[in-house]
């Protein structure tokens, strides 16, 4: 049996006692297609209404930022963006082990609103490659809504002098805020293995964001480690360190109800692996871009690694 993810288009073989319990996979399977009927019309809703606002008031808040920058204040800029990559991708793989371990998608809100892609990603990983760009990124843009009316209202409230000796602390916020929002369309290009622009395979080669490869180690069971999805940057020291299992250690013993852990075989990916769907593979093409991803993809590269770090110098 495999002992680790195989390549796209590879599809190891089962041994008689698993292809019969898990003669379909992927979009095929029947607990992915329950999980998938969950996303219903309120929550596409609820997502569009969340990343309207979500970008307005990042377009708000970058234009304020850019309007106070400062060339003195590019080292502490630098610095910043650094620390919230860190401590984005160090919240991403808390709430990934999170959603991985405990609860349940029966969970009053909570459950199929945001661990049932959890759910869903393990027992199908290339469903989030056929999300289009508002069901990829909805629930991140819901979680920054709160640190980005704060930083407008700070920006409407408070004075220029103030402002001054806080724009350090709102670069780096705004900088977690950034990473915080793209994660989950960052994991779903670590799930694409063809039709990525080149800017993002570049980002991904020099390891900028998660790269696909990296994450391939997640993906094989029992899925215990490599949690952290926006850089992938703290999986490694994080996995040296034990530090998922030393925080399971230290936790109340809380019920593990349908964990990824304790999902039945038959229920689970064959093999644990992330196979490509049929029909994709070397020498087809990857299922046609939505509309709205060719246009608000590329938005994620001006935003997150152009525009912002050349604020200092685009500032007069």
């Amino acid at each position: 049996m495999a002992g680790a993810e195989d390549g796209p288009g590879q599809q190891p073989e089962l041994e008689d006692d698993e292809a019969a319990s898990c003669r379909r996979w992927g979009a095929q399977h029947a607990g992915a297609r329950e999980l998938a009927a969950l996303y219903s019309p309120g929550k596409r809703f609820q997502e569009w209404c969340c990343v309207v606002l979500c970008f307005s008031l990042i377009a708000h808040n970058m234009a304020h930022l850019l309007l106070l920058a400062r060339w003195e204040h590019t080292p502490l800029v630098m610095l910043g963006m650094v620390a919230g990559a860190l401590l984005a991708d160090f919240l991403s793989g808390l709430v990934h082990w999170g959603a991985d371990t405990w609860g349940s998608v029966e969970l009053p809100i909570v459950g199929k609103a945001f661990i049932r892609p959890f759910r869903e990603h393990h027992i199908d990983p290339t469903a989030i490659t056929r999300h289009d760009f508002i069901e990829t990124n909805g629930d991140n843009c819901l979680l920054t809504l709160l640190p980005l009316l704060n930083m407008a209202y700070k920006f409407r409230t408070q004075s220029p002098e103030v402002l001054e000796q806080l724009y350090p602390w709102e670069c780096f916020v705004f900088c977690l805020i950034i990473f915080g929002t793209f994660t989950n369309q960052i994991h779903k290009w670590s799930h694409t293995y063809f039709g990525l622009p080149r800017w993002v395979v570049f980002l991904q080669d020099w390891h900028v964001i998660l790269p696909r490869k990296h994450h391939r180690i997640h993906h094989v069971s029992p899925h215990e480690t490599y949690f952290c999805i926006t850089t992938g940057w703290l999986n490694y020291p994080l996995e040296r360190m034990g530090f998922w299992h030393h925080l399971v250690a230290s936790l109340p013993q809380l019920p593990q109800t349908e964990a990824i852990c304790q999902i039945p075989a038959s229920s689970r990916w064959p093999l644990q692996v992330e196979r490509t769907p049929p029909g994709l593979g070397p020498g087809t093409s990857s299922p046609p871009t939505p509309p709205c991803d060719r246009i608000l993809e590329p938005l994620i590269f001006f935003i997150s690694f152009i525009f912002f770090p050349l604020g200092p110098s685009l500032a007069t």
